[in-house]
């Protein structure tokens, strides 16, 4: 009889505990950069170009966008046509990112932008579009115009800092010489050149290292390369 009572109470529990445990896993759903979507996608990317004699499905940006956030991925022309849905992950579906495609020319391939980044930048234009004018503080790298922000006269309290997509690092955010804010990867460029030692040359721009070990792209920055020591360092004709 006893067992019979509690049959009720144990269900009840367990549709509770369902019912708590779904949103998390929504929201980690909305957050990863699942591998198995983004070979759906890059699929369905690349049959859509075979079907269209060489197009692609993305939609129009100025020519002077930033190349990581060049060419997003337009899911009306693939969804669900020749895929059935659009990831989780999406922003097109509340999901943290943004899917967009690299090296369109030469081989089309599906990467990511975090938004989460965008949206801290964001953050800080319209504190600068409050305030009337961008605090400056000293340059972080003699001889180019790339510059600390002062967060104090912006009126927060500690910096403002991002999430790293590679890294359990906080990255910091600088501003150029253009009056835009930026995001600073030096932290995970110096690690992969400390562990990987991939042979770079100065002058040349270094975060095709980021791009191209990780799904995630190095979106909303600044060029760098390497100096003598082998450090990161911003491109002297970032302005």
């Amino acid at each position: 009889m006893k067992r019979i009572l509690l049959l009720p109470l144990v269900m009840g529990v367990l549709v509770l505990l369902s019912a708590c445990m779904y949103p998390q896993d929504e929201k980690e759903s909305k957050q990863r950069p699942y591998e198995d979507q983004l070979e759906t996608v890059q699929k369905a990317v690349d049959t859509y170009q075979t079907e269209t004699n060489g197009l692609l499905p993305i939609k129009t940006r100025d020519m002077d966008t930033d190349q990581y956030i060049k060419y997003p991925i337009d899911f009306t022309k693939i969804v669900p046509s020749l895929t059935e849905k659009i990831p989780s992950n999406a922003y097109e579906q509340g999901g943290i990112y943004q899917y967009v495609l690299m090296d369109v020319e030469e081989n089309p391939t599906v990467k990511l932008v975090d938004l989460r980044v965008a949206e801290r930048i964001r953050e800080l234009i319209l504190r600068k579009t409050v305030n009337g004018s961008l605090p400056f503080k000293d340059a972080v790298q003699e001889g180019v115009n790339v510059y600390e922000v002062d967060f104090e006269k912006m009126g927060l309290k500690k910096p403002l800092t991002v999430e790293s997509p590679y890294s359990d690092a906080h990255l910091p955010l600088v501003v150029g010489g253009d009056g835009n804010f930026y995001i600073d990867y030096s932290i995970d460029l110096n690690r992969i050149l400390e562990a990987d030692k991939p042979s770079v040359t100065p002058g040349e721009d270094i975060r095709y290292l980021l791009a191209d070990k990780y799904p995630i792209l190095p979106a909303y920055s600044l060029p760098y390369t390497v100096n003598a020591k082998n450090e990161p360092v911003f491109m002297k004709s970032s302005n």
